[in-house]
């Protein structure tokens, strides 16, 4: 189902503070849950039962998967919050307004269950609903339809009562009162929520599910936007689209991949969003659980740990094939996850087979994978010079099997089918890294430089992973292609000409948190045509345009 003391990090790289116009701003401080306790610094770790028991759950599932994480080794590795989900209460409150326990399904209460996690070193967490029901229809903390008391405050107290650590709050039925938005009702219900987990005395982890509520495929819109830019001032992280395919215990050989693919879809764009204490949620880890091979396993771990995603599992703990008990037990991909400067990684270059991402991390490594979408087993060779590693020489870490290499040229290998390969560069004798590679706008297109419009030209166009379609950042704000600069011309497009020295009119952009990327001088907006170019029609231009509220064709992602 759909589920940030906010750091005001500068891009601490070098390469980025060569990029330093086109960085986003450090966003302000957001609350957090008693005012000045930073909670969720790395992405949060644990389990979920939601993905595989769904509403079949009680204490005994719960105390079975807890126990598994001790034994298996995973909570010693980082896998430590334990969270029921929806349908663990009564369908009514008691008199008194508070939510009332199923015995039937939790005989010794909540607060007993958290005692119980508390004493084996893991941390409790539960699951709500900030509509006036939960998403099956159980009591929620909002409003009632119509308008009235909500439950915010005494369902925030209720939970610290049972030293709850984590709480993931859904959107389902959530009540738009009369002369607001939806958008504006969420952002307000969200910050209700926000505000009473500070004010209940215990800090408790939020994940907020509002973007899911509001995604419209990949790329999503303009509502979208606003809710992704405004949520991680009230949670620690969020979920912003669709739910992980569940497990089907009628068909359990059903493939999940697609469902992997999917929500690594609409995640990898929205870096911009991420950092210590806020990070953005593409859902729960299912590796190792029927419906994926082990090939597909390493690849959502892999995926995941390049995005920053909260490594949650939501799975039968015991019963994980070995293959993917061993990706999610990986310590070194485990560190990748949790590098402490947060980054998200980027897709730095896409087609039809292969996508590669990079993730500057905190020590000044560069991480980069690849992934082979296709249903055959490929060669990959990955050009140091096209990650902005020009010149250069790394110690290239296989952080699959722990080998390292020195690597003077490219990153090469075979790889299976749905795999992926991840590599941890250290660079040596290198200058620093230029942030290289696609510019997307729209989901899975690309800003391109070579086509038949004009000369100068640049158009939408679908993703090549070719040269015309990789850009690098540099000092001035410029984005430059081919040696060329991305230049404010003449009426509202914009084109491809020769860079002039120093910060220029018309060559100085700089990208804004929420995904724009603005012309200094006009303080325009690079605006995306309304569809890619095809090979049988005349590409539309990309232009400049006045910037819009949150406007989907203004967002762009930019490489790292």
């Amino acid at each position: 189902m759909p589920s940030r003391l906010r750091a005001s990090l500068p891009c601490l790289t070098a390469a980025a503070l060569l990029a330093l116009a086109l960085c986003p701003a450090p966003a302000a401080a957001g609350p957090t849950a008693t005012g000045d306790t930073p909670l969720a610094l790395t992405p949060p770790m644990g389990w979920n039962n939601w993905a595989h028991y769904m509403c079949e759950i009680d204490e005994a599932t719960v105390v079975a998967n807890a126990d598994a994480l001790v034994s298996s080794g995973l909570a010693a590795k980082g896998y430590d919050t334990v969270t029921v989900d929806d349908c663990w209460m009564e369908k009514s409150r008691d008199a008194q307004g508070n939510l009332v326990v199923d015995t039937a399904k939790f005989p010794h209460g909540m607060a007993w269950l958290g005692a119980y996690l508390h004493g084996k070193g893991l941390k409790f967490g539960i699951y709500e609903d900030a509509g006036s029901l939960t998403c099956e229809r159980y009591p929620g903390s909002g409003a009632p339809e119509g308008g009235g008391a909500d439950h915010y405050a005494r369902d925030a107290r209720q939970f610290a009562s049972w030293n709850v650590d984590y709480v993931k709050m859904d959107g389902c039925n959530l009540w738009v009162p009369p002369g607001r938005t939806k958008e504006e009702a969420y952002r307000d219900a969200y910050n209700s929520v926000a505000r009473a987990l500070r004010d209940s005395g215990r800090p408790m982890v939020l994940s907020a599910s509002a973007p899911a509520y509001f995604q419209q495929g990949e790329w999503g819109g303009s509502d979208w936007h606003k809710v992704l830019d405004w949520v991680g001032e009230t949670g620690q992280l969020w979920r912003e689209g669709r739910d992980i395919k569940v497990y089907k215990p009628s068909s359990p050989a059903t493939s999940r991949w697609s469902s992997v693919l999917g929500n690594y879809g609409y995640n990898r764009w929205l870096g911009r969003y991420a950092g210590p204490g806020n990070w953005n949620d593409p859902d729960f880890l299912i590796a190792g659980a029927p419906g994926l091979t082990d090939a597909e396993s390493r690849s959502q771990v892999g995926l995941w740990a390049m995005m920053a995603a909260p490594f949650i599992l939501s799975s039968e703990v015991s019963e994980l094939t070995p293959g993917g008990l061993a990706a999610l037990g990986n310590t070194r991909l485990i560190a990748l996850d949790q590098d402490p400067m947060g980054r998200q990684g980027a897709v730095v270059s896409s087609n039809a087979t292969f996508d590669v991402l990079v993730r500057p991390l905190a020590n000044g490594d560069r991480a980069v994978a690849v992934l082979n979408r296709s249903a055959a087993a490929r060669d990959v060779s990955v050009p140091l010079a096209d990650i902005g590693l020009r010149a250069c020489t790394v110690d290239a870490e296989d952080l699959w099997s722990g080998r390292t290499e020195e690597v003077s040229d490219a990153l090469t290998g075979r790889l299976a089918a749905h795999d992926t390969a991840l590599w941890r560069l250290t660079p040596h004798g290198c200058a620093e890294a230029v942030p290289t590679g696609q510019l997307n706008g729209l989901g899975a297109a690309c800003a391109d430089g070579a086509n038949t419009t004009g000369v100068g030209a640049v158009v939408l166009a679908g993703c090549t992973a070719g040269g015309d379609q990789r850009w690098t950042l540099g000092g001035g704000g410029r984005v430059r292609l081919d040696g060329k600069c991305l230049t404010a011309g003449g009426g509202a497009a914009v084109e491809l000409a020769e860079c002039a020295p120093g910060r220029q009119a018309g060559q100085s952009w700089h990208h804004r948190r929420d995904g724009a990327l603005v012309e200094e001088t006009s303080g325009q907006c690079l605006t995306a045509p309304a569809a890619p170019a095809t090979a049988d029609a005349v590409a539309e231009r990309l232009r400049l345009a006045p910037c819009g509220d949150h406007r989907a064709d203004q967002a762009w992602s930019l490489p790292v």
